[in-house]
């Protein structure tokens, strides 16, 4: 029985031009789930993580929280099958179908987040032209549930998983079999250096627990829960 922890990146840059990059509150909450596991004795033996630079930031904030006891992260396997979908071709695309949708400059981030809700519906319903897309709905399933296979026949005893809310969403769905709606509604509830941990075998996979931020629900840290 292999023990999975799918650790979604600290928060990111929203609103900047480089989305891609971990903000100082991100690099803490790594640090801080980092601190969390090495308090617990949760020691693992195999690290996957997609090749996203808040991936590596978030891997690298977790080794440094625990660093401070006997235990070293090993090296990392790099798994592009790991990164999140590209959310801005996707809201491009529905906007190219959909003009009227934009969200006026200025507008609060939920507005994005509504833009963006739909725009994964119909990216899911693969009503969007593909000239837009990096890739597909389905492409970005298969390729989530390849690195799940990959995961479910491992010979290790506790693996640490950095990944993406969108990705993550993708391979709950894959364990618990809900349908791609759901997937959308998941993403969108994952908060950012949270962990949903998993057991997998060779009959296949049970969730223990989804979305926990025992780092962060403490009462001086409430302020560092975020979702983007």
């Amino acid at each position: 029985m292999t023990d999975i922890y799918l650790v979604r990146h600290g928060q990111a840059s929203f609103g900047k031009a480089n989305y891609d990059k971990l903000s100082e509150l991100g690099a803490q909450q790594a640090y801080w789930l980092g601190d969390y596991f090495r308090h617990r004795d949760i020691e693992f033996d195999s690290v996957f993580m997609g090749d996203m630079v808040r991936h590596r930031e978030t891997q690298e904030g977790i080794a440094a929280g625990i660093a401070s006891s006997n235990h070293v992260l090993p090296q990392s396997n790099v798994d592009s099958g790991l990164n999140e979908f590209n959310f801005q071709a996707v809201a491009k695309a529905y906007l190219h179908r959909y003009p009227e949708q934009q969200v006026p400059e200025g507008a609060p981030s939920s507005e994005y987040y509504r833009l963006l809700k739909k725009a994964m519906l119909a990216w899911s319903q693969d009503a969007l032209d593909h000239a837009h897309l990096d890739e597909t709905w389905r492409a970005f399933e298969d390729r989530v549930s390849a690195v799940l296979k990959q995961l479910q026949q491992l010979d290790a005893k506790r693996v640490l998983v950095v990944s993406s809310g969108g990705a993550i969403a993708m391979m709950l769905k894959q364990i618990l079999g809900y349908d791609d709606a759901t997937v959308i509604n998941m993403n969108l509830q994952i908060r950012n250096a949270s962990f949903s941990q998993c057991y997998a075998n060779a009959k296949g996979f049970h969730l223990n627990n989804f979305n926990s931020v025992p780092h962060l629900d403490v009462t001086d840290r409430l302020h560092a829960i975020t979702y983007s």
